[in-house]
């Protein structure tokens, strides 16, 4: 009985954890979906600022309160503009999605929405992950190995 309770708690544990990729598995997961050179955004770029947002885990969240909002997924995607949890106040869902989408194991919806955000006048600016960690940085080494 206890290992079977000790199987449960640990089955448990992972379902909440979601697929945290490795970083090579992310950047041809990317390249699949269209994402090197889009918007003129190398595909070090994307793997650098997902990296730098949620260490590639698609269940990772962020709660904002000042502006009582929270961030979703494998890129951290805003619920204040991007995608609605029905918690954010004045949300605007420019993406058309649930935020739930965004914590999928397939990225699809993810990448998806992240190619709307960089449609804005702000572009891949609009992460603060990646203007800290990425802007005016060598991001070579984050698909170095890949074979992308």
């Amino acid at each position: 009985m206890k290992a079977l309770l000790m199987l449960g708690l640990i089955l448990l544990s992972v379902t909440v954890q979601g697929k945290v990729f490795e970083r090579c598995e992310f950047a041809r997961a990317l390249k699949r979906l269209g994402m090197d050179g889009y918007r003129g955004i190398s595909l070090a770029n994307w793997v650098c600022l997902a990296k730098w947002e949620s260490d590639f885990n698609t269940r990772a969240t962020n709660y904002n309160p000042g502006s009582k909002s929270t961030d979703y997924g494998i890129f951290q995607i805003n619920s204040r503009y991007w995608c609605e949890d029905g918690r954010t106040p004045r949300s605007v869902n420019a993406c058309h999605i649930s935020c739930n989408a965004l914590l999928q194991d397939d990225i699809t919806e993810a990448v998806t929405c992240a190619k709307r955000v960089v449609r804005d006048p702000q572009g891949i600016r609009a992460w603060v992950a990646w203007r800290n960690r990425c802007q005016n940085k060598d991001v070579t080494q984050y698909i170095q190995g890949c074979g992308v």
